[in-house]
C-alpha cells in the first residue's frame, strides 16, 4: 500500500520512465525533424506552440500572468534557454548524431559547477569534485577529438561549438534563475519563457531566411510526427510528469535523468536512427555520466545541484532537450 497521501509506487515508476525514455527520445525526435525542417523555424514551431498550450492551461487552472517585471526575467532566461540553448541543439543535430548530442549537454551540470567555483566562489573545490569535473572534460574530448576517432567518423567540429555554447547557455540561465525573482508557479515561469523563446527563435529564423526559405509542401510525414512528439509527449507530458515528481521525491532523486537520458539518446539513435556508436562514444558517454553523477549526487556545499526538463523550461532548467 501507498504510504498517506502519497501515490501508488507504479504512479512513481511511471513518472520517472517519462521522464528517463520520453526525454532521452527527443534528441532522435529533434534530428528527424530538422533533417527536413529548418531547425530555428522547427524549434520555433515547437515551442510556441508548446508554450500556449501551457500557459493556456494554468491560466485557466488561475494562476495569474506574469508582471511586468517578471517578464522581463522570464524574457531574459527564454532566450538563454531557448534561442541560445536550443536554438544551437536543433543546428547542432543537422551535424551531429542525436547521441552525442544528448551526451555533450549532459556536462550541462559541469559547466554549472565550475561557473559556480570560478565564477560565484560559491562552491570548494574538493580533490573528488576535481576529479570528477576532469573527467567529465576529458569525455568531451575524447568526443570531439577526431585524430583519434577509433574508427568513428569525425565530428562536425561546428556542431560540436554548438552544443558547447548551448550547454554553457543553459548553465548561465541555472545560475540566474537562482538570482532572479520568478513568477511562484514554476509552470506559468515555464509557459511564459517558452513563449519568449518561441517569438525569439521565430524571429531569428525569419532573420536567417529560414521561413522565406521553407516551403511546407515539401516536408515529410516523418518531420510532422516528430514535432508532435516534441510538443506533446517531449515538452507537456515530460514536463507535467517532471513537476508532479518534485511534489513526491528529492531533487536529486529526479535529477537522475540528467545521466538517463544519454544512455537512452545513444541507444535510440544506434537502434532506430542507424548512428554509429563505436568505442570513441561509448569511451566519451562513460566519462561524461560518471563526471555527472558524482556532481549531482555530491552535497549542496560542495556542488551545484541541477534540477530542471529535454528539461523544460528554465525553472531550474529544463527539459530534457
Amino acid at each position: 500500500m501507498a504510504e498517506a497521501g502519497r501515490p501508488p509506487r507504479w504512479k512513481i515508476l511511471l513518472a520517472f520512465a517519462t521522464i528517463y525514455f520520453v526525454w532521452g527520445s527527443t534528441f532522435l525526435a529533434i534530428r528527424v525533424g530538422v533533417l527536413a525542417v529548418p531547425p530555428l523555424l522547427f524549434a520555433a514551431i515547437r515551442f510556441t506552440i508548446a508554450g500556449l498550450v501551457l500557459y493556456g492551461w494554468v491560466r485557466i487552472r488561475g494562476t495569474r500572468s506574469p508582471s511586468a517585471r517578471e517578464w522581463l526575467r522570464v524574457s531574459l532566461l527564454g532566450v538563454l534557454i531557448f534561442l541560445v540553448d536550443y536554438g544551437c541543439l536543433f543546428w547542432a543535430e543537422q551535424r551531429v548524431p542525436s547521441g552525442i548530442a544528448a551526451v555533450v549537454l549532459a556536462t550541462i551540470p559541469v559547466f554549472i559547477t565550475l561557473l559556480d567555483i570560478l565564477v560565484l566562489g560559491t562552491h570548494r573545490l574538493t580533490i573528488r569534485l576535481a576529479t570528477a569535473l576532469a573527467v567529465g572534460v576529458a569525455g568531451v574530448a575524447v568526443l570531439m577529438n577526431n585524430r583519434f576517432s577509433f574508427g568513428e567518423a569525425p565530428i562536425d567540429r561546428a556542431g560540436a561549438a554548438a552544443l558547447l555554447i548551448a550547454s554553457f547557455s543553459w548553465s548561465i540561465a541555472t545560475i540566474l534563475t537562482r538570482k532572479l525573482q520568478l513568477p511562484a508557479s514554476k509552470s506559468m515561469s515555464a509557459a511564459a519563457q517558452m513563449l519568449v523563446g518561441g517569438v525569439a527563435l521565430f524571429a531569428a529564423a525569419a532573420g536567417t531566411g529560414e521561413i522565406g526559405n521553407f516551403h511546407i509542401a515539401m516536408v515529410p510525414v516523418r518531420a510532422w510526427l516528430a514535432l508532435f512528439y516534441l510538443i506533446t509527449a517531449g515538452s507537456i507530458v515530460g514536463f507535467t510528469a517532471y513537476l508532479w515528481l518534485l511534489h513526491y521525491e528529492s531533487p536529486t532523486r529526479v535529477g537522475t535523468y540528467a545521466y538517463i537520458n544519454p544512455v537512452v539518446a545513444v541507444g535510440l539513435g544506434y537502434f532506430l536512427g542507424g548512428e554509429t556508436v563505436g568505442p570513441r562514444t561509448l569511451l566519451g558517454t562513460l566519462l561524461v555520466i560518471l563526471s555527472v553523477i558524482v556532481i549531482t549526487t555530491m552535497p549542496q556545499k560542495s556542488a551545484a545541484k541541477i534540477r530542471g526538463e529535454e528539461g523544460t523550461a528554465g525553472m531550474q532548467p529544463a527539459e530534457g532537450k
